[in-house]
């Protein structure tokens, strides 16, 4: 079995949320890259709500991007990267789920990783519509 976790999830890798105890148990994560983008985002909305300190959410910032980009020996993450192809297979995801754009590129890279490695059979998201979608695409959601 090989999760693919969507921002909401990888949040949790990072910050102390409802389920990051679940997520923190998964070795090794497949995600998109524009979690790139949707991770920052959120450890920096969660400072400007109060919820991080500014060294908090710095601190965490650093740590997903180590992970994102200088873990060589035990990397956390596969990343499925912003392809053509990848955003091609979004769009015509959008015609069938109502998904925000950043969702369907979440939901195209898991179908497209899940196609090249069908290990990976469990979606881990915590956003209700992503979720859905991504339970009538065939995952197996994680949390159940």
């Amino acid at each position: 079995m090989t999760v693919f976790a969507d921002s909401s999830a990888l949040v949790k890798r990072y910050a102390k949320e409802d389920g990051h105890e679940l997520v923190r148990q998964v070795p090794l994560l497949v995600i998109s890259y524009v979690a790139r983008v949707e991770v920052p985002s959120a450890l920096w909305r969660k400072h400007r709500m109060g919820e991080l300190s500014l060294r908090q959410a710095e601190l965490l910032l650093s740590l997903f991007e180590k992970d994102f980009f200088e873990a060589d020996d035990q990397p956390p993450f596969v990343v499925v990267g912003m392809t053509p192809v990848v955003l091609e297979a979004a769009a015509r995801l959008t015609r069938r789920y109502p998904l925000a754009g950043y969702d369907a590129v979440q939901l195209a890279s898991a179908v497209l990783a899940a196609e090249a490695d069908p290990d990976i059979t469990e979606f881990a998201v915590w956003d209700k519509q992503l979720r859905t979608a991504a339970e009538k695409e065939g995952f197996t959601l994680f949390p159940p």
